[in-house]
């Protein structure tokens, strides 16, 4: 797969406005997608995907393409199969078979990043972050409101946030969040950051570019954070990497792992 394996931020940006394609790699996020579901009308379809493949070219950049389902979203994928892309985004996915169709006709350099959006494709949500090819699974979490009829609020989403977390933590693939849609609250994006960050989530959607520096800040380790990682490091290593005390606490492999996450993330800030 193409698409970058560690990432913490994926921008969103309307495939009918092509202007804004490079504003977007310019941005700071981690990942550009280029979007022909949500934002783009039904008459901008083609004009949206013919923009979006003209546009390709950057490892950053991907496309949301139409569900599956859909004959425009057959259209995306079929023209897709033809480019040199880093990776997808599948909205509406609702069963493994629907990546195992994306992945035969795309083949295996193209990575898939499906969204789950309906009680259905939770209830799938193992088996899709499990399929062949997948960089990531996203929460969709306006359309899992809206068929669950309530607002987007923090408890309405909690259960699918756990089980998404689950299932990609068990297939070894980023978790994606939704994208926090009030613009201008940065305070409540940081808190919401903060939150799926101690769930578990690699990663948070946004749909404007200012809220890119706030889930950086949230979202990566902090100078202490890393620091204390770079200890726990020395102290296992000289341990014969066997459990040793640390800072009052017991320091053994599967507590290593998420100071090597850390790490990982910190080198990535440094980059």
């Amino acid at each position: 797969m193409s698409a970058p394996e560690l990432f913490q931020s994926l921008l969103f940006v309307p495939g009918n406005r092509p202007e804004r394609f490079e504003k977007a790699l310019a941005s700071g996020a981690d990942l550009a997608v280029i979007d022909l579901e949500d934002a783009v009308g039904p008459a901008d379809k083609d004009g949206a995907r013919d923009a979006a493949i003209a546009a390709l070219g950057d490892p950053r950049l991907g496309i949301r393409i139409n569900g599956l389902r859909t004959k425009q979203g057959l259209a995306d994928l079929l023209a897709l199969s033809t480019t040199n892309l880093p990776y997808i985004m599948i909205p509406m996915v609702e069963a493994p078979a629907e990546i195992e169709i994306a992945h035969a006709i795309l083949g295996p350099d193209i990575g898939l990043l499906p969204l789950i959006e309906t009680v259905k494709g939770l209830n799938a949500a193992h088996g899709i972050a499990a399929a062949p090819g997948i960089c990531g699974v996203m929460l969709g979490g306006a359309d899992f409101a809206g068929e669950l009829g309530v607002a987007m609020s923090w408890d309405a989403l909690l259960a699918a946030r756990s089980i998404i977390v689950m299932a990609c933590a068990a297939a070894r693939v980023p978790s994606v969040d939704a994208p926090w849609l009030d613009l201008d609250d940065l305070d409540g994006l940081a808190a919401e950051v903060a939150r799926v960050k101690a769930m578990g989530f690699a990663a948070k959607s946004v749909v404007h570019p200012k809220h890119i520096a706030v889930v950086h800040q949230v979202m990566r380790p902090t100078a202490a954070e890393i620091a204390e990682a770079h200890n726990a490091e020395a102290a296992y290593a000289a341990a014969g990497q066997s459990a040793v005390r640390f800072n009052g606490k017991m320091l053994e492999a599967p507590v290593m792992a998420r100071y090597r996450r850390i790490l990982a993330q910190g080198e990535k800030s440094d980059a």
